[in-house]
């Protein structure tokens, strides 16, 4: 599966901004998806993942109660919307897609998005 990530840009602190992943190639519905970042100078950490059919979400601390993980499988998209965003938020987002749920074992990656927050 080849995977698109796009929405990012740049926001002041408190707004928010909606990524989204297009997926092509084998069934969208397949897989379960997650969403990762990595920030300068920092290791690539999770953010979300949500489940193949959309049951089951899990979110890391940090973003918890800000972003929101939902998919779309009719349109082979999955988002992730941030609410409420702080500065530490910037980073390259990554969506990407595992055969096992898993906040850890990802088998597809896209290409990043880019998110800057401005203080």
């Amino acid at each position: 599966v080849q995977l698109q990530a796009c929405g990012g840009g740049l926001v002041q602190a408190g707004g928010s901004l909606r990524l989204s992943c297009a997926a092509s190639g084998r069934t969208f519905s397949s897989y379960h998806m997650g969403w990762f970042r990595q920030a300068p100078g920092k290791e690539r950490e999770f953010v979300a993942a949500i489940s193949w059919r959309g049951a089951a979400t899990v979110y890391a601390d940090s973003v918890k109660g800000r972003f929101t993980i939902s998919r779309d499988n009719a349109k082979s998209t999955v988002y992730l919307q941030m609410n409420s965003l702080k500065p530490e938020d910037t980073a390259v987002y990554y969506c990407a897609a595992a055969y096992i749920w898993s906040q850890t074992q990802y088998d597809y990656w896209g290409h990043g998005t880019l998110v800057t927050v401005s203080s």
